[in-house]
């Protein structure tokens, strides 16, 4: 058996979560935003970073004003080609893009013969002039060309020989890439891989890319598809940010490329191993920029990506972890989960003890008492499969492995609408909570931005001699679910708190009282924290 030890061919990432990311309904970044995920992207070894588009609004001007400074990847400055019947030098559009700061520009042009018509009203001899001039200008102000091809596939489809004379007359003019972009996301992997492979036979795939959109959840395996097809660049966002249903998936791809055997015998890309494992942070940090929740069910990074829920599964997975994981968690900085739910055997309860600290034997009959328990609780409407701080506090006081550091002897939560001072109609929420701690009584009393806020304020407000381990607690995320019934339903509240470490944790309430189900996930909060700090 002989072994192919021929070169890797080098395939190029292209970021453009600051550009057409920053299209994601919701999403607004700021200058100090931009510069923090660009300072990301390099460090991770993406090899272009899509900055903007200069001109656009004042953020991206000055972004590309006083661009960043890179240690692998190159700047890149977004806009459009010339506009037909325009001089080059009676262009705003592109003399913003020529007066940016960035080490390449890309160019968007349109491949679609019907788009030129229509959208821009003009001949379709017009608009590869518009092409090939403003590369040839761009090249001689020494700056590399990218040109997106906007809605090629499409175009490819309706006519192929013009969207074809787009790509090629880039490439005439100097173009370094030309990009074949799925704009309307509608194209299925196997008509990519077919449509690439033409274009591949007439040009060199080493100076072709992909951009794929979406909206048929293929954005990933069409960029794949186009890989497989010859294309050497692949242009996508972090989370998959973009318009209407996103862009394909750089978090999904790196390690996809990295990891697969089908690719990663074949290529090379910027992103070396060791960074690989910092994927799971830097798509966290992303949505912790955006106020956002990360998606749990992300693909490699997500919370539940190596979740483990049914007894069975779990079993399996603690014997050897590859029975259910089809890579291992660390390598993208993840980790595993097997899960807590009324699903779950004393498998899960077991790996999930261990997990904590906790060392018990699988004969114990404490852990046949825990188990009955999170099946009751869960019987009730509690859900510990999100709200890991919870079960670790139930298993140890089921276990007797912990004390009661505070005992809240009764609250009340005022809501009372009503004018002030301005006479403005206003709705003020007011708690009170009466707190026992070693003996001693105290009341607190706090005002908030609705009920729960006002709870929190109040209860976190004296802790006696546990104060200062709770000082850095920010609650950074609240979840309610309503069940089992209309106005008289069961309501479950979910609670995730970070402290000054950055490190977070959920908690879970139950009760047909919101406010009730609040408080229990906001005690079991304080009460994980002064655990895990030692007082």
């Amino acid at each position: 058996m002989t072994r192919d030890f021929s070169p890797k061919e080098r395939l190029i990432l292209f970021d453009t979560t600051l550009r057409d990311g920053a299209q994601t309904a919701g999403v607004d970044f700021s200058l100090a935003d931009k510069r923090h995920i660009a300072a990301l992207l390099d460090g991770l070894g993406v090899d272009y970073i899509e900055g903007g588009y200069p001109g656009a609004n004042p953020a991206d001007t000055a972004f590309f004003q006083d661009p960043p400074r890179f240690g692998h990847a190159r700047f890149a400055a977004f806009g459009m080609v010339k506009r037909a019947g325009r001089s080059l030098d009676n262009d705003p559009g592109l003399s913003m893009l020529f007066e940016a700061k960035a080490d390449a520009i890309t160019f968007v042009a349109k491949a679609w013969d019907y788009h030129v018509r229509v959208a821009l009203g003009v001949t379709l001899e017009e608009n590869l002039a518009s092409i090939g001039e403003s590369i040839e200008a761009a090249k001689s102000r020494q700056r590399e060309v990218i040109l997106d091809c906007e809605h090629f596939f499409d175009g490819y489809k309706a006519n192929p020989s013009y969207a074809l004379s787009v790509v090629l007359t880039a490439l005439q003019a100097g173009a370094r890439w030309v990009v074949l972009c799925d704009t309307n996301g509608g194209t299925l992997p196997h008509e990519v891989e077919r449509i690439v492979a033409e274009v591949c036979a007439r040009a060199p795939g080493d100076r072709l890319g992909i951009h794929a959109h979406n909206d048929t959840e293929n954005a990933v395996a069409n960029s794949l598809a186009a890989v497989r097809a010859g294309a050497r660049q692949i242009q996508g966002t972090l989370n998959g940010l973009g318009e209407r249903c996103g862009n394909a998936n750089l978090t999904s791809i790196i390690p996809t490329l990295l990891l697969k055997p089908d690719f990663s015998e074949k290529f090379d890309i910027g992103v070396p191993m060791e960074r690989l494992s910092s994927l799971a942070k830097i798509s966290h940090t992303l949505d912790e920029l955006l106020n956002r929740a990360p998606n749990r069910q992300a693909p490699y990074v997500g919370a539940s990506a190596f979740a483990t829920k049914a007894g069975i599964h779990a079993s399996a997975v603690m014997k050897e972890p590859r029975t259910y994981e089809h890579v291992a968690p660390e390598s993208v900085g993840n980790k595993r989960r097997l899960l807590v739910s009324d699903q779950a055997g004393k498998s899960n309860i077991l790996a999930e003890l261990e997990r904590i600290g906790v060392k018990l034997d699988k004969d114990d009959p404490r852990l046949g008492r825990l188990l009955d328990e999170v099946k009751q609780k869960e019987a009730l409407g509690y859900a510990y499969e999100g709200a890991d701080a919870s079960f670790e506090l139930l298993a140890r006081r089921v276990l007797g492995d912990i004390r009661d550091f505070f005992e809240v002897e009764r609250f009340r939560v005022d809501v009372e609408r009503r004018h002030n001072a301005q006479g403005d109609l206003v709705t003020v929420s007011e708690a009170v909570v009466k707190v026992r701690i070693d003996g001693e009584t105290s009341i607190s009393a706090a005002e908030g931005e609705g009920p729960v806020n006002a709870l929190d304020l109040a209860l976190r407000k004296d802790l006696g001699r546990y104060q200062r381990f709770i000082e850095d607690l920010e609650l950074v995320d609240y979840r309610v679910r309503v069940f089992q019934g209309g106005t008289d339903a069961v309501t479950r509240v979910l609670v995730e708190f970070r402290d000054a470490s950055g490190e977070t944790w959920s908690t879970v309430g139950v009760s047909a009282n919101i406010i009730d189900a609040s408080f229990q996930a906001l005690t079991d909060a304080i009460t994980y924290k002064l655990l895990k700090a030692g007082a």
